[in-house]
């Protein structure tokens, strides 16, 4: 008799399925605190947070809707973002290929480094006022120093013997950072940027609780904080997570797509 076929699960099935076990327990035990618990300004059920998940355009105790403050809150963190990159990657291509910059320069990043970007939020009240440009200036910090030492350590890492045969053959300076430096460092620099993306969309969140906002995620979360809507500020959150999620996956996909012969050259 012939054997009868077997059938396997693909593999993806199963992967996917063990992806979705610890989510599906968390929305669980959420849901039966949420029960237990009985008071919906401690912690609400989650069918009041799919309400106003599910209303992303109905705007929110006069605040505006969750898609308005989320466009806000993305367009501040893009302008902080690009404004810390670009001041970071030149000044870490600089440190790592010439020392003397790494000597003046280096002392300071280690002292700043450690302080917090919400630290300075008082300074920047006092410098730049409430507004765009103090919300900048936080975001900007929290971008600076992971991409700075990325793009230090990833100068760094580039071959000498890269180097060494382009200067052979006669490659200036400034072709050797534009033909040789600056694209062997791009992958770690990249690494830098997904990093230095996460923590200024942290930053930006935390920002626009400042005194003086009016719009934004972090606004409409601290602002339904005042009216009790705890409802409205798990939903943001998880706005926030979702938006922060999709955005590193883009920049993961970019990375696997462009700087796979980094891991093939190791």
């Amino acid at each position: 008799m012939p054997e009868t076929a077997q059938t396997h699960p693909k593999p993806g099935i199963g992967r996917s399925l063990r992806w979705a076990v610890l989510p599906v327990l968390f929305i669980v035990a959420w849901e039966v605190a949420a029960v237990l618990i009985d008071n919906p300004f401690i912690l609400p059920t989650i069918e009041s947070v799919v309400a106003v998940l599910a209303s992303p355009l109905t705007s929110i105790l006069g605040t505006g809707s969750l898609v308005e403050n989320a466009a806000v809150s993305l367009a501040r963190v893009l302008i902080g973002f690009a404004v810390g990159a670009a001041l970071a990657i030149p000044l870490g291509i600089a440190m790592g290929r010439w020392p003397l910059v790494d000597e003046l320069v280096d002392p300071i990043v280690q002292i700043f480094r450690p302080v917090p970007p919400l630290a300075w939020v008082p300074l920047a009240l006092a410098w730049f006022r409430i507004g765009l440009t103090s919300m900048v200036f936080i975001i900007a910090l929290g971008a600076f120093f992971p991409v700075l030492l990325n793009t230090l350590d990833g100068v760094r890492s580039v071959k000498r013997t890269w180097i060494e045969a382009a200067m052979t053959l006669g490659a200036s300076e400034r072709q050797l950072l534009t033909r040789v430096i600056l694209p062997g460092a791009l992958p770690t620099i990249w690494t830098g940027m997904r990093v230095g993306f996460g923590i200024a969309w942290m930053c930006v969140v935390a920002a626009e609780m400042m005194p003086g906002t009016n719009s934004g995620l972090g606004y409409l979360i601290f602002y339904s904080y005042n009216f009790s809507q705890v409802q409205v500020i798990v939903a943001g959150m998880i706005v926030i997570g979702l938006i922060g999620l999709g955005i590193d996956l883009a920049l993961r996909q970019v990375e696997i797509r462009y700087f796979r012969w980094r891991e093939l050259e190791r």
